[in-house]
């Protein structure tokens, strides 16, 4: 069966190992950046600078072009960016993300999941499918906060992953340590210009989480993690 003929259902079942990103695929996103907004402009009204918001969101923006360009020192050029917007130092920059982008989320990962993610782990580990993580950040304590336990955890800049996605060598990382072939192996994540590409370039099936799908296609798209049960 072609995977086009399939449901998408059936494309999880007889998977060896199934890797999920994280951001935007097993909470909303928007959602948590909506909230994280209020707290960041309260920061600035308290404070009376607006350095932090600068930073960030300069960090996020070289982050992403770095992705793009496939550079291997992708966290020193983010935060030499965030660095020269916020006027600070990069040990300072650093303190920033690690707190802003890592830490305060954190609490608010649990009422972002989406539902049915963890049932659908469930089911997985029930069927003896290994579940793998693929983030461009570190994942473990998001995993944790939001109630989650994989199996094996990579993420950008962390051992064996050197660079972002699109490059699939995180998806070759995970299919090596879990001894998964790419035929038994699939990918869930919620941008097909990162996911959906590391997945084509490592030769394996795919599955996009999106809003307002396209319908499915070649490599599938859903709106609920409900269309997996």
């Amino acid at each position: 069966m072609k995977p086009a003929d399939a449901s998408l259902a059936d494309r999880l079942r007889d998977r060896r190992l199934v890797i999920f990103d994280v951001d935007g695929t097993l909470y909303d996103q928007s959602r948590l950046r909506r909230a994280m907004a209020m707290r960041l402009l309260s920061h600035i009204a308290l404070s009376g600078r607006v350095s932090t918001l600068k930073a960030l969101k300069a960090y996020r923006h070289a982050r992403e072009a770095t992705a793009d360009a496939e550079s291997a020192d992708f966290e020193s050029e983010a935060l030499a960016a965030a660095a020269r917007a916020g006027r600070m130092d990069p040990a300072r920059a650093r303190e920033l993300v690690n707190d802003w982008m890592q830490q305060r989320p954190l609490p608010l990962l649990g009422r972002c999941r989406y539902d049915g993610v963890a049932e659908l782990f469930a089911r997985l580990r029930a069927q003896g499918t290994v579940i793998g993580v693929l983030s461009d950040y570190p994942a473990e304590a998001k995993l944790k906060a939001m109630g989650l336990e994989a199996d094996a955890i990579a993420f950008a800049g962390g051992p064996g992953v050197p660079l972002q996605k699109p490059h699939p060598d995180g998806l070759h990382h995970l299919m090596k340590v879990t001894n998964a072939l790419p035929a038994e192996t699939i990918l869930i994540g919620d941008r097909d210009e990162r996911d959906g590409e590391a997945a084509r370039r490592a030769g394996i099936d795919v599955l996009i989480r999106a809003d307002r799908p396209a319908g499915p296609d070649a490599f599938g798209s859903f709106a609920s993690f409900g269309a997996l049960a």
